[in-house]
């Protein structure tokens, strides 16, 4: 009896033990898991690019180099905006020279050559006046016909309008351009000074410069090669200004707000607990939704673009670094 007693407690004590493992392995299984949300470092990036076509003819900063705000990177080789600022400079020295004319006026030869035409004229109108008033009398005495004194009165006339014509050309002499010529000058170099200044801006687009501090990430062309207006040369990461992005299932924000405050680790960099503070909360395009399964009783679910700044600088982060935040899973 004592025997069968003994067996039925070990039978007893074993199944218990069976439940109690089946049970610990069951909480073990079910218990929640960590998640594991992984991320990446983004920077800030300007695209170097130039206003004018033409080839390149110097680097002068490599690839993962540190650059300043302002350093000279690249140099564009540009015949085209050489020619069109000669073009410019002969048109501005045209013009400087037509307003020079127009405000200083004749030369004094061209003043004393005028003076001696008039004064030609007056000769000549005081020979025809001479003759006109002998053929006049005689005319009016019936000596002479309708016809001779009509021609010697026309060629009286027409020396008397070539002398006023003579003085007239004197005055202008004397006066230099009208008012209204100068002006006309003087708008023909104001409009060629325009011209060189739109070129001299264009001229100083040959040297590209760098819009931020911080590293060359990717140099596009070679030198001698030819880029359009606009074409993409270099990159310029800022990493001064450095982020961490994560793509997060809906179901796994768990609340989460601009604000909030998230510890990171950084594989690359073998560090943990960084600080960042979430900034931007945005949900992702329609492709980035997850599909429920008719039969799992699940409901589509969106992703949603988080993004945290780093409270300080961490030193060695660069742009592609992977960060991991923990979560839980409910």
């Amino acid at each position: 009896m004592a025997k069968k007693n003994y067996n039925l407690f070990i039978g007893v004590l074993a199944l218990v033990a069976v439940v109690l493992t089946v049970s610990v392995i069951g909480y073990i299984v079910s218990r929640p898991k960590d998640v594991l949300i992984q991320g990446e470092a983004e920077a800030t990036e300007y695209r170097v690019s130039g206003k004018i076509p033409g080839r390149i003819e110097e680097f002068r900063a490599e690839e993962g180099q540190t650059v300043r705000r302002g350093d000279t990177l690249v140099v564009i080789d540009s015949p085209e905006i050489r020619s069109k600022i000669a073009e410019a400079n002969a048109a501005r020295a045209a013009a400087v020279a037509q307003r020079n004319k127009a405000y200083n006026g004749a030369q004094a030869e061209q003043i004393t050559g005028a003076y001696e035409m008039w004064q030609k004229a007056l000769v000549g109108e005081d020979v025809m006046r001479k003759s006109y008033e002998r053929i006049e009398a005689l005319h009016n005495e019936k000596v002479v016909s309708d016809q001779k004194f009509d021609e010697v009165k026309a060629q009286y006339e027409a020396a008397c309008a070539t002398s006023r014509a003579a003085k007239s050309q004197y005055d202008m002499a004397v006066k230099g351009a009208r008012q209204e010529d100068k002006d006309a000058a003087v708008a023909l170099v104001e409009r060629a000074n325009a011209a060189i200044d739109l070129l001299d801006a264009y001229q100083g687009e040959i040297y590209l410069t760098s819009p931020a501090d911080g590293i060359v990430a990717a140099r596009y062309p070679k030198i001698g090669e030819l880029v359009g207006q606009g074409s993409p040369i270099m990159t310029i990461q800022d990493l001064d200004d450095a982020w961490f992005t994560f793509n997060i299932r809906e179901d796994r924000l768990e609340g989460m707000n601009t604000g909030d405050k998230l510890l990171l680790s950084i594989p690359a960099l073998k560090m943990d607990k960084v600080s960042a503070t979430v900034y931007f909360i945005s949900v992702r395009e329609s492709y980035a939704t997850w599909r429920a399964t008719k039969e799992s009783g699940e409901f589509d679910t969106k992703t949603f673009e988080v993004r945290a700044r780093p409270d300080s600088r961490v030193e060695g982060l660069r742009p592609g670094m992977s960060a991991i935040l923990e979560r839980k899973e409910k």
